[in-house]
């Protein structure tokens, strides 16, 4: 699954980031590294941007680049 997909108070953990160059660079910059746990916090209204709980803090992404993150569930 990706991490758009996922609904507030659900989570995994990031199996792996498809995306390429610079925005590639940010996202693994910001924690968002294979092994990581990741939770969705809460959504906005229209469900862009997605709040997420990882690493101990938050981050809001768009929902564009959460759909270049897969997850797998966190006991699998």
């Amino acid at each position: 699954m990706t991490l758009d997909t996922v609904k507030p108070g659900e989570g995994g953990v990031i199996e792996a980031v498809y995306s390429e160059g610079a925005l590639r660079r940010r996202l693994l910059d910001m924690g968002l590294t294979p092994g990581t746990r990741v939770m969705v916090k809460k959504m906005a209204p229209m469900g862009d941007p997605i709040e997420l709980s990882l690493r101990g803090y938050l981050l809001s992404i768009r929902k564009e680049d959460a759909a270049k993150i897969n997850l797998r569930e966190a006991g699998a």
